[in-house]
């Protein structure tokens, strides 16, 4: 219960003066012999804290571990213990997903316990647009045996009227610079859950131990205008486009890869049909989507990493597939 502590801490220059943190956990009594390392890229605004925490039980991080995976947890810049340069320079989604990730995934592979040669990479919320990102630009080079997407949006096939909002325009969303979200955090959440339907969009508040909320908030990061703008006019436009190359139709050309995608039927955030879009682009036999919750139990965006139910529901099938893969 709580927060797993990690097996080791590595910095990693990314050559662009960044210094990004890599967190690697592993047990080696469960270790699996021949199982790739899996590496877990976070999502938009927050770092891989609460990948590695739960309020009730084993986080999702832990609950690997203990099935016998050695697990890496990656902040990329601006994320987390990622420690900036002096004076750096502007950054956006092309930075982080072919940039830093080339430089993480060569780091584990350099440094893994497993022996393996290739990695298993889980794309959590933005985190799994960067790694269509990337593989957009690799589609017969990356170094992925499988891949899992955790709530991740591909195409906006729809979008939920909030967000939309939020992002009606990219000049506004990229204008402003947001500081001291942590803290806002800190005071906003024990206001938020007495009202759960303000928090409805993000997290079912009657399937998620709320009683811990301030142990939630180091997972937050401040937003980087850059990314806002960037997000604002993909969500405009649909599909995604990094470095001049439409994310949508390079991954069709994707060689030698099955995908995992995890989606919360509930989610306000990045909706089911973005989640599912990436289907019919890499194909239905190449594929497998779970879509977590019911009706009656519904998940959002947040339950997929800390509700109550999430080690059934969640992180058991998330394991037995990456262990078949």
């Amino acid at each position: 219960m709580g927060l797993i502590v990690p097996t080791e801490v590595h910095r990693v220059d990314n050559g662009a003066g960044w210094s990004l943190e890599l967190r690697v956990y592993r047990d080696r009594d469960r270790l699996v012999a021949g199982r790739r390392p899996v590496v877990m890229i976070p999502g938009y605004a927050m770092n891989s804290y609460i990948l590695g925490y739960h309020p009730g039980g084993p986080s999702m991080v832990a609950w690997l571990v203990q099935e016998g995976f050695e697990v890496w947890t990656a902040n990329l810049r601006g994320q987390g213990g990622s420690l900036p340069p002096p004076r750096p320079s502007r950054f956006g989604l092309a930075e982080l997903a072919l940039d830093d990730l080339p430089v993480v995934f060569a780091h584990v592979l350099a440094h893994t316990a497993t022996g393996a040669h290739r990695l298993d990479p889980v794309g959590c919320s933005l985190g799994a647009s960067l790694l269509y990102a990337y593989l957009a630009h690799h589609p017969e080079d990356h170094p992925f045996g499988a891949a899992v997407a955790i709530g991740g949006p591909f195409r906006w096939e729809t979008v939920h009227p909030l967000l939309r909002a939020a992002f009606v325009s990219a000049r506004v969303a990229g204008a402003v610079p947001i500081r001291g979200t942590r803290r806002l955090a800190r005071a906003a959440l024990p206001l938020l859950v007495r009202v759960p339907r303000l928090l409805s969009v993000y997290m079912n508040a009657d399937g998620i131990d709320l009683s811990k909320a301030a142990e939630l908030v180091p997972t937050v990061d401040d937003p980087v205008p850059w990314i806002n703008r960037q997000v604002a006019r993909w969500v405009q436009q649909r599909d995604l486009v990094v470095r001049g190359v439409d994310v949508t139709d390079a991954l069709a050309r994707v060689a030698d890869l099955r995908l995992l995608v995890i989606l919360a039927n509930a989610d306000g955030i990045v909706t089911p049909e973005a989640a599912r879009s990436v289907v019919p682009v890499l194909g239905a036999d190449r594929v497998d989507v779970f879509e977590i919750g019911t009706p009656e139990r519904w998940y959002a965006h947040a339950d997929l990493f800390i509700g109550r139910r999430a080690q059934d529901e969640v992180f058991v099938p998330l394991a037995t597939w990456l262990a078949e893969a």
